[in-house]
């Protein structure tokens, strides 16, 4: 991420402060406005979890920042620290927030926006598609609507791997190519 991120500070798990620019280098970046007293974002968040430890593991250049609509900072922490993945927040109070709930258009939560570089958004309704990924494929590895036929992975045209959909979507908005 380039001037859009840009001395902004976030946290990291175990209270460490750094540049969001820095952290967010080259990676495709995502922002979750959530909070701990939303039982939609409760519902959401493991799957969200669950998405981010399957793109590190396979290597992927990935980063979520949370972006919390706590209403105390030690709720955002415990949030933060029991029920996120290892990735960023915004700092509580931080002016960013509301700027950003307005920029990306959040009316609701929980909301996930990939961005680009310049502050743009890649994919709106990015919680929708992951949320999708989950609920189609059943058990057996197979559809839901099509039991018979089992899925399909999608492949990466560039890199010939395997890849989640959003990922896949979203990975050429990352700033390195």
């Amino acid at each position: 991420m380039s001037a859009f991120l840009s001395g902004v500070k976030v946290g990291k798990r175990g209270g460490e402060i750094v540049d969001a620019a820095e952290a967010t280098k080259g990676k495709v970046t995502l922002l979750y406005f959530s909070a701990m007293w939303c039982p939609s974002c409760r519902q959401f968040t493991p799957k969200l979890v669950r998405w981010y430890k399957k793109m590190k593991e396979a290597g992927k250049d990935v980063e979520v920042i949370l972006v919390s609509r706590d209403r105390e900072e030690d709720d955002l922490l415990e949030y933060f620290n029991d029920h996120n993945g290892d990735w960023l927040h915004l700092q509580f109070g931080d002016d960013k927030i509301k700027e950003y709930l307005a920029h990306f258009e959040v009316p609701t939560i929980p909301a996930l926006r990939v961005i680009r570089a310049d502050g743009s958004v890649a994919v709106k309704e990015a919680r929708n598609e992951l949320t999708h990924q989950y609920s189609r494929v059943h058990k057996t590895g197979m559809l839901r609507s099509q039991s018979a036929r089992p899925t399909t992975p999608k492949v990466c045209s560039r890199t010939g791997r395997r890849s989640s959909r959003l990922l896949h979507k979203s990975s050429r908005y990352s700033d390195e190519k």
